[in-house]
């Protein structure tokens, strides 16, 4: 049964004194969640889009943090203590995670609009708990930003990014993975506005913060790397390109192999440990990525059969890892046609190994996979 038959919802009675706003925009509501009764909403659309985007995974969490009990001592000024006893932070700590990982796993998909209530419940849950204007606040600001960049609300990314630029002067001891996102973020921002320059500062600002909390070799860095790339590609500077997409293929593909050999040593003994690798809302994220820069190679007029090779090669071990034999069948055809244009490349043997587990592929999904 899909979420628009599952959910409840019930019209909401006007009473003078306690008016109750939309969970998404604020205004005044008039309809009500039929299950957990404590959240509501101006209409149908704004409970559906609720729905999909956070509700659903947190209604029934939220009942003892908005019981009209809680409200009460709040209001009379006695919430500090009570709400301890009622309501721990941990609980609140706790959801405010939840709707961090699920806006996250939205943007990777690019379900942008799907995105924004988690988003913002994220932030509104954080300033409770936090406090307005500090540094924990970022990462919700962040979520919002990138949101809304997908929609194309650039005014409403500009002031959220201010938001959290401020947080994040205000709280110089914040580290190094906090400045990374906030970078990235406004990089992303610059790129999109058309500031190509300040977009490359602050890539680089994002790079070299990146490097200091995950390793200069780390997936995490390289994204800043692909997305320099795309702001020297805007300005025409095709061998930089070329050469930061190189550097960017390189990380993935040492990080895929290791990933490749666990799972085969898996295959040959089950009985060990195996952590899953992707799941779907990052597997989009990396795909994409990969296939701009295999596209890139052979779609330009210099076509670079190494690098093909590369990109393909690592694509193949992504739709391995995550059991779907068809695209690794394609993308491993593809980087062995290009690897076999060079005499004695080195990738040919690994190539040819892969493709012939891909027949052997398990019908159940890959642990990690959906």
């Amino acid at each position: 049964m899909d979420a628009k038959r599952e959910v409840k919802i019930i019209p909401l009675a006007s009473s003078k004194g306690t008016e109750k706003l939309c969970e998404l925009c604020q205004r005044e509501a008039r309809l009500q969640c039929g299950k957990c009764q404590v959240t509501y909403y101006c209409d149908a659309e704004h409970q559906q889009a609720d729905w999909v985007g956070i509700h659903e995974r947190i209604c029934q969490l939220l009942i003892p943090i908005r019981t009209p009990t809680l409200l009460s001592l709040k209001q009379a000024g006695r919430i500090e203590m009570q709400l301890k006893k009622l309501c721990p932070q941990s609980a609140q700590v706790e959801l405010i995670e939840i709707c961090r990982l699920v806006a996250q796993s939205k943007l990777s998909e690019r379900k942008h609009l799907e995105a924004l209530p988690a988003a913002q419940f994220c932030l509104r849950c954080s300033t409770d708990v936090y406090g307005p204007s500090t540094v924990q606040l970022v990462p919700p600001y962040l979520l919002l930003a990138e949101a809304n960049m997908g929609l194309g609300n650039l005014p409403l990314v500009t002031e959220l990014l201010s938001q959290a630029e401020w947080a994040v002067l205000k709280s110089p001891e914040c580290g190094h993975a906090v400045h990374h996102r906030l970078h990235r973020s406004l990089g992303r921002l610059h790129t999109a506005t058309g500031n190509l320059e300040a977009a490359l500062v602050n890539f680089g600002n994002d790079i070299f913060f990146a490097s200091e909390e995950y390793g200069l070799d780390s997936t995490v860095t390289c994204g800043g790397y692909f997305l320099m790339a795309d702001v020297f590609a805007k300005q025409g500077k095709l061998p930089i390109v070329r050469s930061l997409y190189s550097q960017v293929a390189h990380t993935w593909h040492r990080h895929l192999t290791k990933l490749l050999k666990t799972h085969v040593q898996y295959i040959q003994n089950p009985n060990m440990l195996l952590q899953a690798s992707y799941d779907k809302a990052q597997r989009v994220e990396v795909d994409e990525m990969l296939r701009t820069m295999l596209e890139f190679e052979q779609n330009g007029s210099r076509k670079d059969s190494t690098q093909i090779a590369l990109v393909a090669h690592c694509l193949a071990m992504l739709w391995f890892l995550a059991g779907d034999s068809v695209k690794a069948l394609g993308f491993g055809s593809t980087a062995l046609q290009a690897s076999q244009l060079i005499p004695n490349h080195d990738l040919t043997e690994p190539i040819q190994c892969l493709l012939q587990l891909v027949p052997g592929l398990r019908t159940d999904p890959h642990p990690g996979s959906d």
